[in-house]
């Protein structure tokens, strides 16, 4: 093996410049080339790389997004397309892959592997939903995101003595909406993992404001719905409309959107993009293949992709329990 490719797919996530620049490095000190391709599975469809040096690495690890591009392939799901990718590597010589995404770009890794590519996925989404792994690429800074935007809209809703509803990303999982929540101080947390009534979340509202409160915060998973309600445009839009409506009290809904990926790269997210994408080519050196980098508690391990699709990454109820308990008015 003397040249490696490395592509990011699914949705961007802060620290995937991290994790590039540390596959490049890493494999520069093992005498490695390493191509980049542009634009995920598309790009390789398309034969869209070009080699990437250690310079060409160089002032990115504070960049959020991806200079490789992400995207979408409807076509790398059909076999015509995998057989394009393989082709693509073959003339470039490549034989060796490290995909940065998510759990379905490592599912689309799975068709090049029983292709005989090597493969080694490293965890990357905001959402911090890939099972076998405590913390993914980019869930950080977008938790610090959110509870940034929850201190200043703090501000308004403390001086106007209104409700404000923020709706906040995570796919199917409640992870962002529960660390924001907790590490902001929220009045309530709405996630689809746990068990939460509107009506008992209005009376506490109105509780809060018996004793003094002067406002209150409900962060509300993209994922959630309600209890008995199945179609649902923007459980935002609806939890505040339900609060307005049963208390009567002026209430304001933000969605934070893709502000949420956005943004530098915490600490957190750049040394474990470091090690994921150091960790990557070492694994890959050791002739493993179908598996992804790993953090569980201090340790940088690595797991079989089979493990990652079998499982799920469960969401810290002790956590939702706790932030409940610190709420209280």
């Amino acid at each position: 093996m003397k040249r490696i490719g490395v592509l990011t797919s699914g949705g961007d996530a802060p620290g995937m410049n991290a994790a590039i620049r540390a596959v490049v490095r890493m494999a520069a000190y093992n005498d490695l080339e390493v191509w980049g391709i542009q634009h995920g599975y598309a790009g390789l469809i398309k034969n869209s790389m070009q080699p990437l040096s250690t310079r060409s690495v160089a002032d990115i690890i504070h960049r959020g997004g991806t200079i490789l591009r992400t995207a979408r392939s409807e076509e790398f799901t059909r076999e015509a397309g995998q057989l394009k990718a393989i082709e693509a590597l073959k003339i470039n010589e490549i034989s060796s892959l490290i995909v940065i995404g998510g759990d379905g770009s490592f599912r689309g890794a799975m068709a090049l592997v029983e292709r005989g590519i090597q493969v080694v996925g490293i965890p990357a989404t905001i959402d911090n939903d890939i099972p076998g792994t405590d913390y993914s690429i980019g869930f950080d800074t977008a938790v610090n995101n959110v509870v940034d935007a929850v201190n200043k809209i703090r501000d308004t809703a403390t001086s106007h003595e209104r409700v404000y509803v923020v709706e906040v990303m995570g796919r199917n999982s409640g992870h962002i909406a529960l660390a924001a929540g907790l590490a902001g101080g929220a009045e309530s947390i709405l996630i689809p993992e746990g068990e939460s009534s509107l009506t008992e979340l209005c009376q506490r509202v109105i509780r809060g404001y018996q004793r003094g409160k002067a406002h209150s915060i409900i962060i509300v998973a993209e994922g959630y719905r309600p209890p008995g309600v199945e179609e649902i445009q923007s459980p935002g839009m609806y939890v505040g409309q339900f609060i307005r409506e049963k208390t009567g009290f002026e209430t304001r809904i933000t969605i934070l959107g893709h502000i949420q990926r956005g943004g530098t790269p915490t600490v957190m997210d750049r040394v474990l993009a470091s090690k994921f994408g150091a960790k990557a080519v070492e694994l890959l050196l050791a002739g493993q293949t179908a598996v992804m980098t790993a953090i569980q508690g201090n340790n940088i391990i690595s797991v079989p992709f089979n493990e990652v699709f079998s499982g799920q990454q469960e969401v810290d109820l002790e956590g939702f329990r706790l932030a409940e308990i610190l709420s209280r008015p």
